[in-house]
């Protein structure tokens, strides 16, 4: 694989360690969202089944995706909390099956409790994504660092069931690099050695807030960390535009472009076609930077 560009300012380590091989994120990737919940905002009550979970999972792996992320715990606002067994349950079921008739897939499990990403990991699963970014799990870190995985440290405050309340901010993006900073060092020290940033779009944040995040992306590039996007047919797209989840496809395409020039290094989607053929654009405008001597 290449080796990462030299002539960033700020030195930012774009690759990961995942059972050994080293991905290369300079060329950004897609991580494919799979949902076996009753009740996520979009896709909630599709996948429960093995044979819609393995058709699904074949889909997002022929399409393009790098990743599949694994969530058996619905975090839309409002959403209703479920006992770690039942997550656990959830989780497992499909992770046992991935694994078993796509032995090669990387399968992340999106989870903020330690338990259920310890078992998820020995079950199959090569990352960890934490909406909480240890908030909501004081032993998730430990865990992690035991676990010799990479680790997704999401921005939010409070919970799914709160986090609408909570989005006044005096200085947001200050605020959230000094909040990345403090979980990287911890991290650290306890010898986590891939770590990577989701600014949590739709957590914790107003629409305006959303926007304003979207357009000052570039500002994290100043942690040094790669950075996992998720914008994938939420509120901020649909309720602007007026329409529905169903119909943001469209605007998701617009903000992950506008992702990706911002510094994004892995999309996080429900839709890998699409979000492959952004990418596939995105490099072509990259790559015409050379001068062509016209």
């Amino acid at each position: 694989m290449k080796s990462a560009p030299e002539n960033s300012f700020f030195s930012t380590n774009q690759t990961l360690n995942i059972q050994g091989r080293l991905f290369d994120l300079t060329t950004p990737c897609i991580m494919a969202v799979l949902n076996v919940t009753p009740d996520s905002f979009y896709d909630g009550g599709r996948y429960q089944t093995e044979s819609a979970i393995l058709n699904q999972v074949e889909k997002l792996l022929d399409e393009g995706a790098t990743f599949i992320d694994v969530g058996a715990y619905s975090s839309r606002p409002g959403a209703n909390d479920i006992s770690i067994d039942e997550e656990k349950k959830r989780a497992l079921f499909a992770l046992k099956i991935i694994t078993r008739n796509f032995p090669q897939a990387l399968l992340s499990i999106d989870s903020f409790r330690s338990e259920v990403a310890y078992a998820a990991v020995n079950e199959g699963a090569c990352l960890v994504n934490d909406i909480s970014a240890g908030e909501q799990d004081p032993k998730m870190f430990e865990t992690v660092a035991g676990l010799g995985v990479p680790y997704i440290a999401m921005h939010m405050r409070g919970n799914p069931s709160t986090m609408t309340g909570l989005t006044t901010y005096e200085y947001l993006l200050k605020e959230m690099v000094s909040y990345f900073q403090q979980k990287i060092h911890r991290l650290k020290q306890l010898g986590v050695k891939d770590v990577i940033i989701d600014p949590g779009f739709g957590f914790a944040k107003t629409i305006e807030q959303n926007y304003y995040l979207l357009n000052h992306l570039d500002h994290f590039n100043v942690l040094g960390k790669p950075m996992v996007v998720g914008l994938s047919r939420k509120s901020m797209i649909w309720k602007t535009l007026s329409i529905t989840a169903d119909h943001a496809l469209n605007g998701t395409t617009s903000l992950n472009t506008i992702a990706l020039i911002k510094g994004a290094n892995i999309l996080r989607v429900h839709d890998v076609n699409e979000a492959m053929e952004v990418i596939k654009l995105f490099l072509a405008l990259r790559n015409s930077s050379n001068d062509l001597g016209h």
